[in-house]
């Protein structure tokens, strides 16, 4: 089911590890520009019509407007399973002690007596969070955009999530009744690059926000890079993925399980084990054609795990699994060896690494406290994952007394003539009465 790439002895690259040489799913983000780049123009130029024919087109309803009325947010909620409900209330508390814990404080720095940079910390104004429908719906996924932004302080949170033929029109119940929970009342019935769209361009309905975060298709994250520059973005998600990097000691049963929950998500899921023990492979086969068969979700997960972008890869040594581990740069890496913490303190590259056998990606998706929306597709080399650090920006507010300017007067000046910018120079000897010593290449009195 899923196949196997040999890395033991001669057939581990002495100059390290290529990542193309790696499983990765095809998720050509610039091919579907071209599908994209249209739908932006016509939300541009004909705002809320224009996403209205499209929610028409791609996802079979017709709205009359995006917008959802707050009763329907009231009402979501008012259904919802008591026991989804404590569930999702304890994934907000988890979220929030994490969240609230990575607020920075503004620092300053007295840089020479009277000159002093101080860095301040400053949230977006607004903000649109992207919710995916399709195959499932992802309430957890509004707790993992509205809490770190609620956290950083964001005044104004949008969340648009697509409409559902069964649920009228409207997003997913579940997704509703999560922004109830949260206290967001602005949401819309905006699925894809339309929604993006939306955000970034803003409609008759829907101001436009300053940055946009959040999961979802191909069109999407295609729709985020055309738009990027415009908006902020977080990053362009693909499909998901789950590395494991096991010895010996792993249980085969716990491996397979997890596998097969990342596989669950689509048919492009990556899941690669990284394991330096043939028994383990031959044990975790053995063990995914049990569970997968009995999987509600059996056919889309043996496309994910059969699929090029799945894996087993034999190394020899840790130390070769994590240099393979680390040129894949998962999203979620569970280390399950001997000695977990250790061997997890030397990742450098993962969206999320998730420590021993008790700590399964699926906790991080619900109710660890961490956060979900991670990088994919490799990024996760320079990339980090959302947290209230998206949400804020870093604004250097400079203070310096007119003596502390003078004291550095004729070091400006000098790079400024260095650099045959000489105004620049000008502009602090003015300041001392000398308003042409740097065009005469001369210092600060």
């Amino acid at each position: 089911m899923i196949s196997r790439i040999d890395l033991r002895g001669a057939a581990f690259p002495e100059g390290g590890i290529d990542r193309d040489l790696l499983p990765r799913a095809e998720f050509d983000v610039e091919a579907a520009l071209d599908a994209v780049r249209p739908i932006c123009e016509d939300v541009r130029h004909r705002g809320t019509a224009a996403v209205i024919d499209y929610g028409e087109r791609f996802d079979g309803v017709r709205l009359e407007r995006l917008r959802v009325p707050a009763q329907a947010l009231a009402d979501a909620l008012a259904r919802l399973d008591p026991e989804v409900r404590a569930a999702l209330e304890e994934s907000i508390r988890r979220a929030r002690v994490v969240h609230r814990d990575q607020r920075r404080t503004d620092t300053t720095t007295q840089v020479v007596p009277g000159g002093t940079v101080t860095e301040r910390w400053v949230p977006v104004q607004r903000v649109g969070l992207y919710v995916p429908g399709g195959l499932a719906a992802y309430a957890s996924s509004v707790v993992m955009n509205v809490v770190p932004a609620q956290e950083a302080g964001v005044e104004g949170i949008a969340v648009s999530s697509p409409p559902q033929k069964d649920d009228g029109g409207l997003p997913a119940a579940p997704v509703l009744a999560a922004c109830a929970l949260l206290g967001v009342d602005e949401v819309y019935a905006a699925g894809g690059a339309q929604a993006i769209a939306m955000f970034a361009y803003g409609t008759d309905e829907c101001r436009a926000v300053n940055l946009v975060t959040g999961p979802g298709n191909i069109y999407v994250a295609s729709a985020k890079r055309l738009l990027k520059g415009r908006i902020g973005i977080d990053a362009e998600a693909g499909p998901t993925e789950i590395a494991v990097l096991a010895d010996a000691s792993a249980e085969p049963g716990f491996v397979a399980a997890d596998l097969v929950s990342q596989a669950e998500h689509d048919t492009l899921a990556a899941a690669v084990l990284v394991t330096t023990s043939a028994e383990l492979a031959d044990a975790v086969d053995k063990e995914l054609e049990v569970q997968v068969a009995a999987a509600r979700h059996r056919e889309r997960i043996t496309a994910a795990l059969s699929g090029r972008q799945s894996a087993t890869v034999l190394v020899d040594t840790l130390e070769q699994g994590l240099e393979v581990v680390d040129a894949y740069a998962a999203e979620h890496l569970e280390i399950q060896t001997q000695d977990a913490a250790a061997v997890a303190a030397r990742v450098r590259n993962a969206g999320a690494v998730f420590v021993g056998p008790h700590a399964p990606v699926s906790l991080g998706d619900y109710c660890a406290g961490s956060n979900h929306v991670l990088p994919t597709g490799g990024c996760a080399c320079h990339s980090s994952g959302l947290s209230v650090q998206s949400f804020l920006r870093g604004i250097h507010v400079v203070d310096y007394s007119r003596e502390a300017l003078a004291e550095v007067a004729h070091h400006v000046v000098a790079l400024a003539n260095a650099e045959d910018l000489p105004a620049h120079g000008s502009a602090v000897t003015a300041r001392f009465g000398g308003a042409g010593a740097a065009q005469r290449g001369g210092g600060a009195a």
